[in-house]
């Protein structure tokens, strides 16, 4: 794989609480540098990140968390977040994190319902949905239920981690995915824990079209 191409692929994650505007401006160069897709941020460092992209003529999109790193934010809270990301600050697509407590309560119309108020609203307003599932928390079974709820709310991509909350992407969860959304016209976002190019590839090789990453300047290395 081209690193083009690879660039491309990468949503460039600075989400830890530590980082500071001079680590946002900093990840915008790099993505400008080298083309990578997108730049996911916190909901507070959208705008600046908006702007510098802009300012470098960066091709790169703005993604923003929401209900991070939990999930246990309530359905309007998220909802607020979203509307704020895109159409305040400008940005083109938020990750979400699935209410994993409702969700291993076995409460799936709730969890359906908080990713359709999203899904709806993000729609609504141009941008594109992904919703994070938390797999290292969820048994292979429960890893399949919960993108069969993504897709029936409504989302664009389903993603393995936050990386806040213990592992992150494994073959075996992302394997369940892709089975999980396959035919259904939704993605898989790989992330957490890709550290290294040749696992970046590994997980394009197996078909997911997203790969989460902190260390981009690392995977792109020539």
């Amino acid at each position: 794989m081209t690193t083009s191409k690879l660039a491309k692929m990468l949503d460039f994650a600075v989400l830890k609480p530590e980082k500071t505007e001079a680590d946002i401006r900093a990840a915008a160069a790099l993505c400008a540098q080298e083309k990578i897709g997108c730049l996911c941020v916190r909901p507070t460092d959208v705008a600046l990140a908006v702007a510098e992209l802009k300012k470098l003529g960066a091709p790169t999109k703005v993604a923003c968390v929401v209900g991070f790193p939990h999930g246990a934010s309530h359905t309007e809270m998220k909802a607020i977040e979203a509307m704020m990301a895109i159409e305040e600050d400008g940005a083109a697509e938020i990750d979400m994190v699935m209410n994993i407590g409702l969700f291993r309560s076995r409460r799936y119309a709730a969890v359906r319902s908080d990713i359709n108020r999203v899904a709806q609203l993000t729609h609504e307003l141009g941008g594109k949905l992904k919703v994070i599932l938390e797999t290292c928390l969820l048994t292979p079974a429960q890893i399949r239920k919960a993108c069969g709820l993504c897709v029936e709310a409504g989302a664009d991509f389903v993603k393995t981690s936050t990386g806040f909350n213990g592992p992150g992407a494994t073959p075996e969860a992302v394997e369940i995915m892709l089975d999980a959304v396959k035919g259904t016209g939704a993605q898989v976002k790989a992330s957490g824990g890709i550290r290294d190019r040749a696992t970046a590839e590994a997980y394009a090789r197996m078909g997911v079209t997203r790969l989460g990453v902190s260390g981009a300047k690392e995977i792109l290395a020539r």
